[in-house]
C-alpha cells in the first residue's frame, strides 16, 4: 500500500503523463490542420507585382506545409472593378507559373470566390453584429463628418472617432430612419486599453485603441468593407495563415475584434515588407512601372520576374541570387523573411533575367521564346493594321515598327524641338499629360484622343501641338502611325513609363514648378472630368 508521499508522486507523475498526451493532441491536430493560405487582388487596374510578390509567399508557404492556395476576387468597389482587369489579374498570376487550388475559375467547397456574389453573406453577418450590440448604425452624412474632424483638430484632439463622437440624439436617429436616410454599419471598438496580437515576424504588436477609429463595416450602398468581408471569408474559407503587406498591420486590431465578437479563431498573421523604389518611397506607377503586363512586354521571362520577386526580402539558405520556383518552395522558411524595406531595382532585374536567358535557353529555346513574345499572331494583329499602309516591302516593317518592340526609347532632349512649343510648354505638357494618364483607367483610343484634345482646350493648346511630344514620347518621332492607336497596343504601364522618361529627358519640374503646375492641374482635372 502506497503512503501519502508515494501517493502524491504517483499524482504528480499521472499529472505529467495527462500533460503529455495533451500536447501530443495539441501537436497532431496542428500538424493534420491544412494550412490555407489565399491572395485577395481588386480588380481595379492593370495587375500589380506587388500582388505577385504577396501571392508567392502565399503560395511558397501553403505549398512547403502541403497545404493549399485560394485566390480570392475582393471587388466590392463596384465602380471601378471590371471583369477585363480581373482576367488580366488571373493571365497574370498563371503567365508567372503561380497556380491556386479554389477560385472564381476553379470552383471549390467554399465558393462563391468572388464578393460581389456573396453580399447576403455579408448582411446575415453584419445583422447578427448589429443584434448583439457590437456594431451600430451611423447616419452622420459626410459634411457633418467633416465638420467633426475639424472641430476635434481645432480641440487638438489626436485619437480616432468612436461611437460616443459619432452618436447622435435618439429623436435624430428616428427622424432620419423615419426618412429612409442613408446610413453605414459602424463596429463599436473599445475606447482605452491596448490591443495585443502577435506577428508570425515582428512577435508581438501593441496598438492603443484609442488610435482605432469605428470602422465601416457595411457602406450605405449595401456592399460590406473590405474590413467585413476580409474577416468572414477567410473564416468561412477556413484560411489558416495570411501573409499580407505590412500597411495592413494598423487594421490588425478591428480584425482582432471581429474574430472575437463572431466568436472565431483567427488566422496566424505575417506582415510582409513593402516593395518600395530606389528613394525608399511606397512603390507605385508614378514612380515606377508596377503592372505584370509591362514586364511581360518588356521581354522579362516569368520565371526570372518571380525569382526576383521571391528575392525581395527573403534568401535562399546558401544565398544564391538564382532559383526556380519548385527550389523555392524546398527551402522556404518565412523565418528567412528580412523586414528591411526592399528596393525593387529594374537594372537588378534586367542583370537578374539576363542570367536566366543565358543559363537556361539553347539557342533554340531563345528563338521559340522570342517568337512567342514579340511574333505571336494576337499582337502581331493589333500591329499590322497600323503599319500595312505604310510598308511597301517587308524589310521596311522593322523600321516602321520597332518602337512597338522595345522597352524605352533613345529619345534626346533635341528630339522634342518643335517650331511652335517652347522647352517650358513640351515639359509642361508632359507632366500633366503624365498625371492624366496616371489617373486614366479608361485605356481605349478613342477615349484616350478626346481626353488629349480636353487636355489641349484646357491647356490653350491646339490638339496637333499637344500631341507632337506624346507622339515622340511614344515612338521616338513625331512621323508615326497614330499615337492613340499606338498607346493602346502598348498599354497603360508601358505607355506611362515612356511619357515619364521623356519628361525626365527634358527635364521634370523643379520644386516650385511642380507645386505651381499641380495647382494648375487641379482645375485641368476638372476639365478632364467632364469630357
Amino acid at each position: 500500500m502506497l503512503d501519502k508521499a508515494d501517493s502524491n508522486i504517483g499524482g504528480r507523475e499521472s499529472s505529467r503523463y495527462n500533460a503529455q498526451q495533451f500536447l501530443l493532441i495539441i501537436l497532431d491536430a496542428y500538424f493534420l490542420m491544412t494550412v490555407r493560405t489565399r491572395i485577395a487582388p481588386s480588380p481595379t487596374g492593370d495587375p500589380h507585382v506587388g500582388t505577385a510578390y504577396i501571392a508567392l509567399f502565399n503560395m511558397a508557404f501553403a505549398r512547403q506545409h502541403g497545404g493549399e492556395f485560394i485566390l480570392r476576387i475582393e471587388d466590392t468597389d463596384q465602380t471601378r472593378s471590371t471583369a477585363e482587369s480581373e482576367q488580366m489579374i488571373l493571365d497574370s498570376l498563371r503567365w508567372l507559373g503561380l497556380e491556386w487550388a479554389e477560385g472564381p475559375d476553379k470552383p471549390g467547397p467554399h465558393g462563391p470566390y468572388r464578393q460581389s456574389e456573396r453580399g447576403d453573406i455579408y448582411q446575415k453577418y453584419t445583422q447578427q453584429l448589429l443584434d448583439e450590440g457590437k456594431a451600430f448604425k451611423c447616419y452622420r452624412t459626410a459634411e457633418e463628418l467633416d465638420q467633426l474632424r475639424n472641430q476635434r483638430r481645432e480641440a487638438g484632439l489626436q485619437g480616432a472617432m468612436k461611437e460616443s463622437d459619432l452618436a447622435l440624439s435618439t429623436e435624430e436617429v428616428a427622424k432620419r430612419e423615419a426618412a429612409n436616410e442613408p446610413y453605414v454599419v459602424r463596429m463599436k471598438v473599445p475606447e482605452e486599453g491596448v490591443c495585443v496580437f502577435d506577428d508570425m515576424l515582428r512577435g508581438a504588436i501593441e496598438v492603443e485603441w484609442s488610435q482605432v477609429d469605428c470602422q465601416i463595416l457595411m457602406k450605405s450602398d449595401g456592399m460590406p468593407t473590405y474590413h467585413l468581408a476580409n474577416v468572414v471569408d477567410d473564416h468561412l474559407m477556413e484560411i489558416t495563415h495570411v501573409l499580407r503587406g505590412e500597411e495592413w498591420i494598423s487594421s490588425a486590431p478591428k480584425h482582432q475584434l471581429l474574430y472575437k465578437y463572431f466568436n472565431w479563431e483567427m488566422p496566424q498573421l505575417c506582415h510582409m515588407p513593402l516593395l518600395r523604389n530606389p528613394d525608399k518611397s511606397k512603390l507605385s506607377k508614378r514612380k515606377n512601372p508596377t503592372s505584370i503586363i509591362y514586364y511581360k512586354r518588356m521581354g522579362y521571362m516569368a520565371e526570372a520576374l518571380l525569382n526576383y520577386l521571391a528575392r525581395m526580402g527573403w534568401s535562399m539558405p546558401d544565398e544564391r541570387e538564382k532559383f526556380s520556383l519548385d527550389e523555392m518552395i524546398e527551402n522556404f522558411d518565412v523565418n528567412r523573411v528580412s523586414l528591411g524595406g526592399p528596393i525593387f531595382d529594374q537594372e537588378k532585374l534586367s542583370w537578374l533575367n539576363g542570367m536566366w536567358i543565358r543559363e537556361e535557353l539553347s539557342d533554340e529555346q531563345f528563338a521559340v521564346e522570342f517568337q512567342k513574345w514579340a511574333l505571336n499572331p494576337e499582337y502581331l494583329m493589333q500591329i499590322i493594321p497600323l503599319i500595312k499602309q505604310r510598308v511597301e516591302k517587308f524589310t521596311d516593317v522593322a523600321p516602321v515598327s520597332s518602337f512597338l518592340l522595345s522597352g524605352m526609347l533613345p529619345i534626346t532632349a533635341e528630339s522634342f524641338e518643335h517650331k511652335k512649343l517652347l522647352l517650358e510648354d513640351t515639359r509642361r505638357i508632359l507632366q500633366f499629360a503624365s498625371w492624366m494618364l496616371d489617373a486614366e483607367q479608361n485605356w481605349n483610343k478613342d477615349h484616350l484622343f478626346s481626353q488629349f484634345k480636353a487636355l489641349g482646350e484646357a491647356m490653350d493648346f491646339k490638339i496637333r501641338d499637344v500631341l507632337f511630344p506624346i507622339f515622340v514620347a511614344i515612338a521616338g518621332t513625331s512621323q508615326s502611325v497614330s499615337v492613340v492607336d499606338s498607346m493602346q497596343i502598348l498599354g497603360p504601364d508601358m505607355s506611362r513609363a515612356r511619357v515619364r522618361h521623356a519628361l525626365n529627358t527634358v527635364g521634370g519640374p523643379s520644386k516650385k514648378e511642380a507645386k505651381r503646375w499641380e495647382k494648375e492641374y487641379r482645375e485641368v482635372a476638372k476639365v478632364l472630368a467632364e469630357a
